[in-house]
């Protein structure tokens, strides 16, 4: 969403003794002070031109306010910036690429038509950006124990029912981590001698040979 500006006149003075009219202007209430954010299911709906963005809403190397089911596309030079754009898509997570291995989360913008939108088509596309946040942590690290992905350097525990869920290697997260990630595979006949678990990873290499900790 793009911060909305409105602009106050103020009323032209007459001086006496001479025809001198003075004018000038002030910003309304607004712009970019304004911290309530929008709606994530009405981000896109919101998504409009703005000076100092870019044409397309949320597009990589743009910036977020902080956030992550309800957000606000902010200048990256700002103090309300959280994180960054590293990969912009359209269409579902499901269908479309993966996002870059050490991405921290994931913005969802929904499909939405409006009169003035971010190339002037009147629609804004469904899509998802792959967002890196600005300062620490970085759960999409390897080990940070977060992120879209598990990635070599992830360490997961058992869920149960042959399910695994990734945590903190340092041991600092809600679960203790159980095994670690230690190589990236096309298929488990791969795997050192040493593998004990064999985690999805998906991509090229998408079987990930994990050993207990």
């Amino acid at each position: 969403m793009r911060d909305r500006f409105a602009t106050g006149v103020v009323c032209v003075l007459t001086a006496l003794l001479a025809a001198l009219l003075t004018g000038c202007t002030q910003s309304a209430a607004g712009g970019e002070n304004d911290k309530g954010p929008a709606a994530a299911s009405s981000v896109a709906t919101s998504a409009t031109r703005a000076s100092g963005f870019g044409a397309v809403f949320l597009a990589v190397d743009e910036c977020s306010s902080f956030g992550k089911t309800s957000f606000t596309e902010v200048p990256c030079s700002g103090e309300r910036a959280a994180a960054r754009v590293v990969a912009r898509h359209d269409g579902t997570t499901a269908d479309g690429p993966p996002c870059p291995a050490t991405t921290d989360f994931v913005l969802h913008i929904s499909e939405q038509s409006q009169i003035s939108d971010e190339d002037g088509d009147g629609a804004v596309p469904q899509g998802y950006a792959c967002m890196r946040n600005l300062q620490p942590p970085h759960p999409g690290d390897p080990g940070g124990g977060g992120g879209p992905r598990t990635i070599v350097g992830d360490c997961v525990y058992g869920s149960g029912s042959g399910q695994v869920r990734e945590t903190a290697c340092d041991g600092k997260g809600a679960r203790k981590p159980q095994y670690k990630v230690m190589k990236a595979v096309a298929s488990r006949s791969r795997c050192p001698l040493s593998t004990a678990l064999y985690v999805q990873l998906g991509g090229p290499q998408p079987v990930g040979c994990a050993r207990p900790l």
